[in-house]
């Protein structure tokens, strides 16, 4: 017989889910783009165009910085096909986007291989019934299109166009608004909706009360960090299953348990930095590693019956070091350990093999010396995100203008020194 058990409830920390709606000009793909450097915190911005490119008038000309624009990835759509889209989520959890955009998911519903499209085709086929039978294929093509969505590991905008909304009593047709080009209800998947008019949003729908009814004009980072703000009330479940695997009494059970929950939440391929070392992996990989460090081991057979059985060791040589104990209010937190990873590879330290740069980098910064990024304090990891974040932002010269930097620093250190010497 199944059994069903209530848990204590916790808030869990979130990723955005917004909608933008609004006609053609109204400004939806650059309040999408300034939104999305708020929420990106410095990780990268990727945006899945079906506009025929519009969205690339907001990018930065290479070698003019004074025309401003906007740093993201690209992605050409002239198919919109819904199982397309779900490709380009599971790539963009691959390359691990901080934000990905839709630009625009009106055309996954009526546009050239959408939705309807695809109804239309399979209740054409013999046998099929019809637009009501085609649906029999439309819905679960659509249900694993909103399962992608809502649960890519990052940020997600999505655009919507707008069209006329009209009602008919006998007669007579009577304008009522505007609704968004999708199917009817899709805007309640999603966590705020604001109605774009030339630049200027109103919040139509949200779960965040701070935002309940406000009016905007040219929404951007600001709104951002209230979004995340909220978001931020809670825990990370990622974050919690690495801290029963690295706290004391841990099992080989509880390990197989945490592995379960993390494949039903769809987190075992989640980012994570090694409690130990430092370096970047996945939890699928962590919790291998602390299960078979406490895994029971066989007890030898001999030919006496009387011989004692050898007792189980209780951990395996090979068990990683319990992570540095420090004042949690002190702490470098999870999310600034991920974060400097995705900042380290923007300015060309991300691989694995950079390890000791990135020590030495971070070293310099400080101002003092660190065998693991687990040793910074709160306020170190800060100043550390900051200086990862300004070199970050520079597009090409990234890489080359924070070698420098961390040259100039390295040069005065032993200068400084040379002279207490």
């Amino acid at each position: 017989m199944t059994t069903f058990t209530f848990q204590p409830a916790t808030r869990e920390t979130a990723r955005a889910r917004i909608g933008l709606q609004g006609p053609a000009g109204s400004g939806k793909t650059k309040t999408a783009l300034r939104l999305a450097k708020g929420l990106a915190q410095g990780g990268q911005i990727g945006l899945a165009d079906t506009e025929r490119g519009s969205a690339l008038k907001y990018a930065v000309v290479p070698g003019k910085p004074e025309l401003g624009g906007h740093i993201f990835g690209h992605l050409p759509m002239d198919r919109h096909d819904p199982r397309d889209l779900i490709k380009v989520v599971r790539t963009a959890e691959e390359v691990g986007l901080a934000v990905l955009i839709v630009d625009s998911w009106s055309h996954f519903w009526n546009g050239r291989g959408g939705l309807l499209e695809i109804v239309e085709q399979a209740g054409a086929e013999r046998g099929a019934g019809g637009t009501f039978g085609g649906w029999r294929t439309g819905n679960p093509i659509e249900q694993e299109m909103l399962d992608a969505l809502l649960n890519f590991r990052g940020h997600l905008i999505v655009t919507m166009r707008t069209k006329g909304d009209y009602v008919i009593e006998g007669k007579k047709v009577t304008k009522v608004g505007v609704r968004a080009v999708q199917r009817e209800g899709a805007e309640y998947e999603l966590d705020v909706v604001m109605d774009m008019v030339e630049g200027t949003a109103t919040v139509t729908k949200t779960r965040y009360e701070p935002l309940n009814g406000q009016i905007i004009h040219h929404p951007g980072e600001d709104v951002a960090e209230l979004i995340l703000e909220q978001l931020g009330q809670g825990v990370d479940p990622v974050q919690v299953i690495v801290d029963e695997l690295v706290g004391d009494g841990l099992t080989y059970e509880r390990a197989l348990a945490l592995h379960g929950r993390a494949k039903a939440r769809g987190i075992l391929d989640a980012g994570v930095l090694h409690p130990a070392s430092g370096e970047p992996t996945v939890l699928e990989d962590l919790i291998r590693e602390y299960g078979q460090a406490i895994k029971p081991q066989p007890t030898p057979v001999t030919n006496s019956p009387s011989a004692p059985s050898a007792p189980a060791p209780a951990t395996s040589p090979s068990a990683p070091p319990a992570a540095p104990q420090a004042s949690a209010s002190d702490r470098v937190t999870p999310p600034q350990m991920r974060m400097m990873h995705a900042l380290f590879t923007r300015v060309g330290l991300g691989a694995k093999g950079d390890r000791a740069q990135r020590l030495h980098a971070t070293t310099l910064i400080i101002g003092r010396q660190i065998g693991s990024a687990n040793e910074l304090t709160l306020n170190e990891a800060k100043e550390l995100l900051d200086t990862l974040g300004a070199y970050g932002e520079r597009g090409e010269t990234a890489a080359a203008d924070f070698a420098s930097m961390v040259e100039g620093l390295a040069k005065e250190a032993a200068a400084s020194s040379n002279q207490a010497a």
